[in-house]
This record gives C-alpha cells, structure tokens and sequence, in this order.
C-alpha cells in the first residue's frame, strides 16, 4: 500500500548510488545475492537473539534489494536479474520469521508458521497474477519498472519491513503483530483473488 509513496522518496538517490556502484563494474545480480545473504546473516542474528543487529543487517539488506534495480537500470535489466530478485526476495521474507521462531520456539513457532503461511498465499497469488498477466500481454508500471506485472496490495514490501522492523525491536510483541500481519496478508490475497477473477473471467 506504501510503496508508492516511498518510493517517490528514496528512487532519486537510490538511482544516483545505483549509477556510481554501476560504474565500478558491480552488477545488479551481485548485489541481490549479497543483499540476500545479508538478509539470512540477519536472520542469523535474531535466532541468536542478537536483535538489534538483526535489525541493522536486514535494513542493509533492503538497501541492497533497492540498489540492484537501481544499477539495473543504470546498466541493462535482464529477465534473469528479475526473476532472481523475486526469487531471493522469498527467500529473505521467509528467513526472518524463522528466525524469531528459532530464537524461542516454544513461544513463537506457532505465530510464525501462520506468518510464513501467509507469506506462502500471499507471494502465490501474487506470482499467478503476473503469469496470467503476461499470458494477456498485460502491463503495468504502477510501482515503476518491473520484470513482472505488479499488482498493489494493503501488504508490500514497506509494510512488511516496518514489521520487521517493530518486532526487532521489541521482540517480546513478535506473536501478537506476526498474527495481525498474517490476517494482512491474508487479505491482501483474498482481494488479489477477487481480482484477478473480475479481469480474467472477461478474457
């Protein structure tokens, strides 16, 4: 839902540091593989309860997950570059709830396995949109330049990275906003599904 909005804000220097790393030679692929291991080394951390630099790490591995688009488009975007970005992105998303739940199982692996759930629905929806989208020849740039068709949501990226953000920082509260955020996301596919069923049943 925010993404929009953010993104006005951090495209412009995100675009300026994405040229100046482009013209050291670093590729956008380099940067989303090492965003993504930043963000496990993240998950890493809030497993061991290293909180805060759980915190630190994954908002680095965010800036990094902004760059790549950035020197991809400061350089040459590739179908590959797209799909390994969605790809990791999952891989990150899912990371981090297991990490609270491995920091105290016994606490939070039931709240975090219905997180991760709604991660799993959400990112399906999400991905079954963009394929039938590309069957129908569909476009959008609603969140600017994408290798897929993006479909809004009251769950994207900026809310779902606040909510990492809050439970690091108050880890205690992870159970209570991992099932709020769940039935977010929830939603955010129930209303992609009624969606997709008033574009698709007219094609």
């Amino acid at each position: 839902m925010l993404d929009g909005a953010v993104r006005e804000i951090i495209n412009p220097p995100l675009d300026a540091c994405g040229r100046r790393v482009a013209a050291w030679g670093v590729t956008a692929n380099t940067v989303t593989v090492v965003g993504c291991v930043i963000g496990l080394a993240a998950a890493f951390a809030i497993w061991q309860n290293a909180y805060w630099v759980g915190l630190f790490l994954l908002l680095v591995s965010r800036f990094c997950d902004g760059l790549d688009g950035a020197i991809a488009k400061a350089t040459e975007s590739t179908d590959f570059g797209g799909y390994l970005d969605i790809v990791l992105d999952f891989v990150f998303y899912g990371s981090i709830p297991l990490g609270f739940v491995l920091a105290d199982p016994q606490a939070n692996a039931v709240a975090g396995a219905v997180l991760i759930l709604s991660f799993y629905v959400n990112g399906s929806t999400f991905l079954a949109y963009a394929i039938m989208a590309e069957r129908y020849d569909m476009h959008s740039t609603v969140r600017g330049e994408k290798s897929l068709y993006f479909t809004t949501g009251l769950a994207e990226a900026t809310e779902t990275i606040a909510m990492f953000v809050i439970v690091c920082i108050f880890p205690s509260a992870f159970v209570v906003i991992a099932y709020i955020y769940a039935a977010i996301c929830f939603y955010t596919a129930l209303s992609r599904i009624v969606l997709a069923g008033r574009v698709f049943s007219r094609r």
